[in-house]
């Protein structure tokens, strides 16, 4: 299945259920948030494979084929031309092509990719759904449950759940992040953040 949808370039990379925080302040991306937010649509994050978060004229970002899909969660407007929103990570695409549009929003023609199938955790990285669950347990302890990089439900006997949470979050390079983006397998997934850890 193929849509279109307005980007959001990043150094980093959204995972299906995690959470990204913004702080938007150029016009283009407020007069896009603004839209969102009224009319309740989604938009793309994708990784930047060359160029700036920030506009810089002249400049056209070159920008990673794999991205995912963000939904507004909260939309905060601080100032006429400061807002603060939060997204949460929906399904991850590939980009088919690219086009400018309105006051410097990229449009990306993209190809959905199918959610991760449900795949039980494999006993050898129980360690990481542990260590995840103690994380989450300590933040709702402290009541800040509600600013933990990812969404409930917290599936933490799943394959592709888990393995995401690390890819978000973990140091590495953005490149890496896209090759754990577009990975299908997510037993495959969770073994390579494995190796990250």
């Amino acid at each position: 299945m193929t849509d279109t949808l307005p980007l959001f370039p990043l150094s980093r990379s959204l995972f299906p259920d995690g959470r990204l925080p913004l702080q938007i302040f150029e016009v283009r991306y407020l007069d896009l948030m603004r839209k969102c937010h009224a009319q309740q649509l989604p938009f793309g994050v994708v990784g930047l494979q060359q160029g700036k978060e920030v506009q810089t004229p002249g400049e056209s970002p070159t920008l990673h084929a794999y991205g995912c899909v963000a939904h507004l969660r909260e939309f905060q407007p601080v100032q006429a031309n400061f807002f603060k929103v939060v997204a949460q990570g929906g399904l991850r695409f590939r980009l088919v092509d690219v086009q400018p549009g309105p006051l410097g929003v990229w449009q990306g023609q993209v190809q959905y990719l199918p959610a991760d199938p449900e795949v039980s955790l494999p006993a050898p990285y129980q360690h990481l759904a542990d260590h995840l669950g103690r994380y989450i347990a300590e933040a709702q302890r402290q009541g800040v449950g509600d600013q933990l990089p990812f969404y409930a439900p917290y599936v933490l006997d799943q394959c592709g759940w888990v393995a995401n949470r690390y890819a978000q979050s973990l140091p590495i390079s953005g490149e890496r992040q896209i090759e754990l983006l577009q990975e299908l397998d997510p037993v495959r997934r969770l073994e390579a953040v494995a190796g990250l850890t």
